[in-house]
């Protein structure tokens, strides 16, 4: 099927951009835990994989919602931009569905921008993105491992069960498209409301200490995945 033609293109983009995000947060002097999550966030699924990865790495609520906030912008502007740039260049539903699973950081948004272009690039992109989004579990344990191998007894992340869980309720039950879009809603509302109870945590003293880096590795990373998938999709 398409998804496992593409799999082991999304798992080499995934890990490319993963590392990019980390290599590049250390040329720029952005601290380790920042760089970690607007990595993770870009590789793999946006908040979802920066809020599931924060707690292990035992990021501050400052640089979560930092790093929150620069890819819930970046994926407006996605949803936006990608359909016109993807009319503008003649590129079919297959084609912008794929880009869009690649490219593009939140599930919802990936969606949200490929249902703009067409309802198969949608179902492209829902397949595709899947491919990414599975990535969570071994950044997870991997985090766990790097952040947590000084502690006495490292836990395992009970987050991966529940991912295990609802990935597997939804291959054996087969949810509608009706079902999954409320499920898709609701996780955006619960992401929201969690990146509320970030901000209350802000301490408004610590904004003097915001750059621009994070922002500035965050568009490096697009700049060079967006045109990287696009060729791939196109020539591949």
């Amino acid at each position: 099927g398409v998804s496992s033609v593409y799999l082991p293109w999304i798992s080499f983009f995934v890990i490319v951009s993963f590392f990019a995000g980390l290599l590049l947060g250390k040329l720029l002097g952005i601290h380790h835990r920042v760089a970690f999550l607007l990595s993770s966030g870009a590789a793999i699924c946006g908040g979802t994989a920066m809020a599931a990865v924060a707690p292990i790495i035992k990021a501050k609520p400052q640089e979560l919602l930092i790093a929150m906030t620069i890819v819930f912008l970046l994926n407006a502007v996605a949803i936006i931009l990608f359909p016109i740039v993807g009319t503008y260049l003649g590129m079919n539903n297959f084609e912008f569905g794929a880009w869009s699973a690649l490219a593009i950081h939140d599930t919802g948004s990936v969606i949200g921008s490929a249902l703009i272009f067409s309802n198969e690039s949608a179902q492209v992109a829902a397949t595709l993105k899947l491919g990414r989004t599975i990535w969570l579990i071994p950044l997870i344990l991997i985090a766990n491992w790097i952040f947590n191998k000084q502690a006495q007894a490292t836990k395992f992340p009970r987050f991966i069960i529940f991912f295990i869980v609802a990935i597997t309720a939804n291959t054996a039950f087969g949810f509608s498209d009706q079902t999954i879009n409320i499920f898709q809603i609701s996780s955006q509302a619960f992401l929201l409301f969690g990146l509320f109870c970030i901000g209350s945590q802000f301490d408004s003293d610590e904004l003097k200490s915001i750059s621009a880096k994070p922002f500035i590795l965050a568009l490096m990373l697009w700049v060079i995945v967006i045109p990287s998938a696009y060729f791939l999709v196109k020539y591949f």
